[in-house]
């Protein structure tokens, strides 16, 4: 969205300027930075069982390039010193594990890479099969989820080019990712395979995260920037089906953030500016046994905004942060935390557009905050190791709307939102290993506290010129509390067969809560799933899943009572999922990935809007909230599709990623008729490559093409009648996402170049997102047309505009922008 606003204002003109600007500015810093010399840096690591978390002494980490090797100590840490600065691979190698390859591992004089590392345990003496079809750096497979699932490394994101060291963004890069409803869009609005945005779940390092985007849409979750700060993640695991069955409330996907430990030997920290936003992060050791990370980061898009006069006023804080204490060798304390300040305001624009008007008054202002803080301890056992986890999240969210957003007034408002959202949870988990296999259960507890106070202004009383009324109005009053307890229990079990060659797995959750309008009984949410995979060949693999999966309403559903005279209170049952998937992967070497996968997901009881007539998985990709409505839970839904994903990891220069997804998404609204789903793209392609010069120097590239999405056209009676008091059109929801936008491509390109100095390092990076120029297709937006001045709007009677805009000139906003859009920003690390 940010950006979009950015494209509206600046000229071809601006844009050249802008470019040689930053062209000479780049020219300079090579030219001044190289005249100083170079320094070392370091690479360590910890290296543990997958199965049981205990720490593998006596391993093999072999170094390239360079060839050199270390035996990792009694506490299964390694560290190689005094490395000339560059991009590395590690090969580790021990008696009675998988060899492991981890590539693309960058070293600076500025900062040392610490590694977390997990190693497979063999079953047994394994043949040669089996040997090579495990040996692949490329492979994400597990024993819980052997397909379905996709890993992003820390270089992955912050190289990604057009990625602004947002995870979020980078992962639509990713088979069956799309970015949501509409061309280009620019929020965060993650979908896959044809999901709602509220269908993802987010854990980091165990600790789930409901809010992992600034501006979040509440009961949605999407939002324009992402929370996470990249210099935090290790790595990311993206599940899109095959769920292990410790994860509740996932109808979509799974993803699991991982975190990077806190150095032990020094202070480091790195500080980053770009052309949105400063952050800074320091780690580094508290104690003998104590080591932290933490961060804060702050946009100025409030200020650049205002110096181009583009009316929107976006300000955002967030912070994170991380503690890992080792008590003793077989206990781990984790503390960690995660938080976000948004405010979104309106200004006058100087030189008033329609685009910037519309802009003003089609959009909320909102503040909002959200924070989620969590402690976890592990305790290794003799056969595997338990968890033990409390946290606590929290949003709150502000949200105001007038008839004319610079000038608010009570008497002109048409949506106030005042709710704040607390789930305090308790999580507790064993995994142990018996006689081959892995069997891990669990239990969950949350006590949700709510609070809501809702209004919406959907249609004010009009009246004729003799007075009469010709629209009644109608409006949204809702204020509830609601405390209640959700509580679930799993267990999962797995085993690797026949040499390694064949894996199953299987698992059962069950799900409930105190709610009087939901569901108190766990075995009516009864969540089996199962998986399986064989390796046909040395390089072929095959697997299967199937798993039934529940998710809970959004909690303004769960809490709305009494408006238009519908029921009280809304129905509360859990949302069901059904997927099948089925899918071929082959590993031609041991950085090359190939995978074909089919998938069908299909839905039931989901909610429908009784106002609207259609699903509330249409609904979510606005800014405000979802769910404070009358609904009922009839509706259903499926997805299906093929995904292709090709991978090469990085070899001495060359990595890339290209992916394919062809697939249909549909829901039922009250007239029980599927309908396309807002983000039924069809045809989602992503290619990104890299490539590494001599001297620090990185190349990046990144392509996207989204097939043509669906969008409601307006109902033009009811918009002209209703716009000077909403600040947007009414859709026809009779004709619910019966057009389609032109299909959205673009592409980005991006430069990095590195310097080290003695104990800091220097990244300087160039970027350009939609280098080509290429146009985005956005919803169509309802306005009225203007004067040729631009001080008022025009009038088919050359009087002022009647209140109920029957004599305005309807005009429909193109809603098709997209220029070059480069920035500069630079990294230091120290």
């Amino acid at each position: 969205m940010f950006n979009q606003h950015i494209y509206l204002i600046m000229s071809k003109n601006t844009i050249k300027q802008y470019l040689i600007n930053l062209g000479a500015l780049l020219i300079l810093a090579v030219c001044t930075f190289n005249s100083f010399a170079q320094s070392n840096g370091n690479l360590s690591g910890l290296i543990v069982d997958r199965n049981t978390q205990q720490m593998v002494p006596l391993v093999t980490v072999e170094l390239t390039p360079g060839n050199q090797k270390l035996i990792t100590d009694s506490n299964g840490v390694f560290r190689f010193q005094d490395l000339q600065p560059g991009t590395y691979s590690l090969q580790i190698t021990g008696i009675s594990y998988q060899t492991k390859i981890i590539t693309n591992l960058i070293v600076t004089s500025g900062n040392e890479n610490t590694l977390s590392i997990e190693l497979e345990p063999m079953v047994t003496s394994l043949t040669d099969v089996t040997v090579i079809s495990r040996k692949n750096t490329a492979k994400t497979a597990t024993l819980e989820s052997p397909l379905s699932v996709q890993k992003l490394t820390t270089e992955d994101i912050k190289a990604n080019p057009g990625g602004n060291f947002d995870i979020s963004k980078v992962i639509q890069s990713l088979p069956g990712v799309g970015g949501g409803a509409g061309g280009g869009n620019f929020r965060n609005d993650i979908i896959i395979r044809g999901g709602a945005p509220s269908e993802n779940v987010f854990y980091l390092d165990g600790i789930e995260v409901p809010i992992i985007n600034h501006f979040s849409t509440q009961g949605s979750g999407g939002g324009p920037q992402g929370i996470l700060n990249v210099s935090f993640i290790q790595e990311v695991i993206l599940s899109t089906s095959a769920f292990d069955a410790r994860y509740d409330n996932a109808l979509s996907s799974v993803f699991q953030f991982k975190q990077k430990n806190g150095n032990n030997k020094r202070l480091q920290g790195n500080f980053r500016v770009s052309a949105t936003e400063v952050a800074g992060t320091l780690d580094g050791p508290l104690s003998s046994n104590t080591t932290f990370i933490a961060s804060a980061r702050r946009s100025y898009l409030q200020l650049l905004f205002k110096a181009l006069d583009i009316p929107i006023r976006p300000n955002y804080w967030d912070f994170q942060f991380k503690t890992t204490t080792r008590l003793n060798k077989k206990t781990t304390l984790t503390v960690l935390g995660v938080g976000a300040i948004d405010e979104f305001r309106f200004a006058a624009p100087r030189n008033a557009t329609p685009e910037k008007i519309y802009g003003v008054n089609s959009n909320p202002l909102i503040n909002q905050w959200s924070y989620t803080a969590g402690v976890s301890l592990k305790r290794l056992t003799k056969s595997g190791y338990y968890n033990f986890a409390l946290s606590r999240n929290t949003l709150d969210n502000s949200a105001d709307k007038y008839e004319d957003n610079t000038f608010p007034s009570e008497i002109s408002r048409t949506y106030k939102i005042r709710s704040t959202e607390t789930e305090n949870k308790f999580r507790f988990d064993v995994t142990n290993n018996i006689r081959e296999w892995k069997i891990s259960y669990g239990t969950v507890a949350q006590y949700v506290q709510f609070e809501n106070s809702f209004f919406q202004l959907v249609r004010p009383e009009l009246r004729d010129d003799q007075g009469n009324i010709i629209q009644s109005q109608q409006v949204i009053n809702n204020n509830t509390t609601k405390n209640f307890l959700r509580y679930g229990a799993f267990i999962q079990a797995g085993k690797r067969f026949f040499n390694d060659r064949m894996s199953l797995s299987g698992g059962v959750r069950i799900d409930a809560n105190s709610l009087e309008n939901s569901e108190k009984n766990p075995l009516k949410q009864l969540s089996p799933r199962l998986s399986i995979s064989y390796a046909l060949a040395p390089k072929w693999n095959i697997s299967s899943s199937y798993g039934i999966y529940y998710r809970l309403p959004s909690y303004t559903q769960l809490a709305y009572a009494n408006t238009f005279g519908f029921n009280a209170s809304n129905p509360g049952e859990y949302i069901r999922s059904n997927h099948f998937v089925a899918g071929v992967e082959y590993l031609p070497s041991i950085t090359t990935r190939f995978t074909i996968e089919g998938f069908y997901k299909k839905h039931a009881d989901y909610p429908v809007s009784i106002f609207d007539g259609i699903s509330l998985a249409n609904k979510g990709t606005e800014f405000g909230a979802v769910g404070n409505e009358a609904v009922n839970q009839n509706g259903i839904g499926r997805a299906f599709g093929l995904e292709f994903f090709a991978q090469q990891k990085l070899t001495k220069r060359l990595f890339g990623v290209f992916s394919y997804t062809l697939y249909k998404s549909e829901f039922t609204g009250t007239n029980g008729k599927y309908a396309p789903a807002s983000w039924d793209n069809r045809h989602l392609i992503s290619i990104t490559t890299g490539y590494k010069l001599n001297r620090n120097w990185e190349l990046g590239l990144k392509f996207r093409y989204q097939g043509a999405a669906p969008y409601t056209p307006f109902d033009l009676i009811e918009s002209q009648r209703n716009y000077l008091t909403l600040g947007t059109g009414i859709f026809n929801y009779n004709q619910v996402n019966t057009l389609r936008l032109e299909a959205y491509h673009a592409a980005d390109i991006r430069i990095d170049k590195k310097w080290n100095f003695k104990r800091f390092t220097i990244d300087l990076f160039f970027d350009i997102q939609n280098f080509y120029g290429s146009k985005s297709a956005g919803g169509p937006q309802y306005t009225f047309k203007r004067n040729d001045s631009n001080t008022a709007f025009a009038t088919t009677d050359n009087q002022p505009i009647n209140q109920n805009g029957s004599n305005a000139i309807p005009f429909i906003l193109e809603n098709r922008e997209g220029n070059i859009l480069p920035s500069l920003g630079l990294i230091l690390e120290f």
